[in-house]
């Protein structure tokens, strides 16, 4: 997987209610804004809102689908010259810096037998993931196809000898699943001229990356965009040394499939049509942008033997909850074994997921962003209609006394239920919302949802934080008015102490200057008063 992310930098614009003397603290990282190239050859430039929001609508209504990871590197497993090689499974070659040819020797114990794609593809349906995306080539260079460009494929260098691609995608539209190309364009350690993150550590490696773009990315990308059928994504990955003019050789190729959706990884300055965050969820998703976060079940891509750190189904389910409510897609990943084989850890996970989306899965599907800044008991995602509008309320966290306050709405409820049984559910309303009477016990314990239907467009009064016990104010990412973008790292900064000389409502806005700061993210705001 690549070691890429973006990050975008927002200001923050807050409203609070405070007493007293207040002193800042603001928890924030250091990033550099990504500069943004309008290149002439992207398909799409032309489009209006309305055919892109066609041509992006099936995969907004998706919003689950199935990562995979396979290739060479499952054979290793992680392990070299028998030392485990730190980080992902499938950077084993670059952070073991192991020799090309040695590492092609590893192909010839490539033999995935039980590799039984129909299979594959009920996994992901019966999970509710309605698309797949499979590594048609990695960073190593090796091609789950047969490549007329070179040998370093399935079926010229491994015993199968056989394209893992096309019964993948006879499988697909056999089951209605829709199918997608992973392809690494920069990043190949086996061929010369391909870009490494780190650099080279082999002489074969050596060579122009101009005609590695042209004479091995171009015709692998032609032969996987013409030879499998329809085709939904085409999944970029890594620019690592991607002009504008090697990106501008592959920018036009996706012509041949028209109507595909591609990502932000291509480089030269292309966005692509969704941002990619990486092992995490954004805060507040992006909000002019569509998006997908790709994540793993354990701690690696690719497969590795002995990685066996595995997500909880409890953390998984809410992972795709949180993600649905904030307008984003879920891609979560499997790495199968050099045999063919999904691993049972993923299998069992994915089939709980599977019993779970069976009965609340029409509260992701086809759901928008939630229209609350925070709910302290879990998610909201919704429907929007011409006369009103269905929230379905996830409750993580079943409130004891058996009320859930629905924070800010004023809709008049025109129903009120448990969706699992349909049970109905008494309602109140509050000078602070909504109050939903509910159950003693929950029917979920990951995850219960309750559906309002409300009538008219919303109306949600913004409920503003308050300050806590010792007069402190908290302000999160997840209150903002605006997209905060990805964040991984921070820091604790002093800004400044502020009067504020009464007690009420006040606005405080905190934006980057450029001839004082860097731009950055932000996490949470601590305003606290001066002792």
């Amino acid at each position: 997987m690549a070691l890429f992310e973006q990050a975008y930098c927002r200001h923050v614009d807050s409203t609070f209610r405070a007493a007293g003397f207040l002193r800042l603290l603001l928890l924030l990282i250091i990033c550099g804004l990504p500069g943004t190239i309008e290149a002439s050859s992207w398909p799409y430039q032309d489009e209006t809102p309305a055919q892109r929001d066609a041509r992006m609508a099936w995969w907004r209504q998706a919003r689950f689908g199935m990562f995979i990871h396979w290739g060479v590197y499952a054979v290793p497993a992680g392990t070299y010259k028998g030392k485990r090689i730190n980080g992902i499974g499938e950077w084993i070659m670059n952070q073991g810096k192991i020799p090309v040819a040695e590492y092609k020797r590893f192909a010839k114990q490539f033999n995935p037998v039980k590799y039984d794609p129909d299979a594959w593809v009920r996994l992901a349906k019966e999970a509710g993931m309605k698309y797949i995306v499979i590594t048609s080539k990695h960073h190593d260079g090796f091609a789950l196809f047969d490549s007329n460009v070179t040998d370093w494929d399935v079926v010229d260098a491994t015993p199968y000898g056989k394209d893992l691609l096309k019964p993948l995608a006879e499988a697909c539209q056999k089951h209605g699943v829709k199918l997608g190309f992973y392809y690494s364009q920069a990043q190949d350690w086996c061929h010369p001229g391909g870009a490494a993150v780190g650099g080279h550590w082999d002489n074969a490696q050596d060579g122009s990356m101009d005609e590695y773009i042209q004479n091995i990315a171009v015709p692998q990308v032609k032969e996987i965009l013409t030879h499998y059928g329809d085709l939904a994504v085409l999944w970029w990955d890594t620019p690592q040394n991607m002009t504008v003019e090697r990106a501008n050789m592959l920018q036009p190729l996706i012509n041949l499939q028209p109507g595909i959706i591609t990502n932000n990884r291509l480089g030269g300055g292309y966005q692509g049509d969704t941002e990619t965050p990486e092992q995490h969820i954004p805060a507040t998703g992006y909000k002019d942008r569509d998006w997908e976060t790709c994540m793993t079940m354990n701690d690696t891509w690719g497969f590795k033997s002995y990685d066996n750190n595995w997500k909880s189904t409890e953390t998984l389910i809410r992972n795709l909850v949180d993600i649905a409510s904030k307008g984003g897609n879920y891609l979560l990943n499997v790495g199968p074994t050099a045999e063919g084989e999904i691993p049972q850890p993923s299998i069992e996970r994915l089939q709980e997921i599977g019993r779970w989306m069976k009965v609340y899965g029409n509260s992701i599907y086809e759901t928008t962003a939630s229209p609350f800044t925070r709910l302290p008991w879990g998610r909201c995602t919704k429907k929007m209609f011409i006369n009103g509008a269905t929230l379905y309320l996830h409750v993580f966290d079943w409130p004891q006394d058996g009320k859930l306050l629905v924070p800010g709405l004023k809709n008049q409820i025109q129903q009120a239920y448990l969706m699992a049984n349909l049970k109905t559910l008494k309602i109140s309303s509050e000078p602070q919302g909504v109050v939903v009477q509910l159950p003693k016990q929950p029917l979920d314990e990951i995850d219960t949802v309750v559906v309002l239907k409300v009538a008219g467009p919303l109306d949600i009064e913004k409920v503003l934080p308050t300050q806590d016990a010792k007069g402190a104010v908290l302000l999160l990412a997840e209150m903002a008015d605006t997209s905060t973008g990805d964040y991984s790292q921070f820091k604790t900064v002093t800004l400044d102490q502020t009067k504020l000389l009464d007690p009420g409502e006040h606005k405080l806005q905190i934006k980057p200057r450029k001839e004082r700061w860097q731009p950055v993210n932000v996490r949470s705001i601590t305003l606290e008063p001066v002792q």
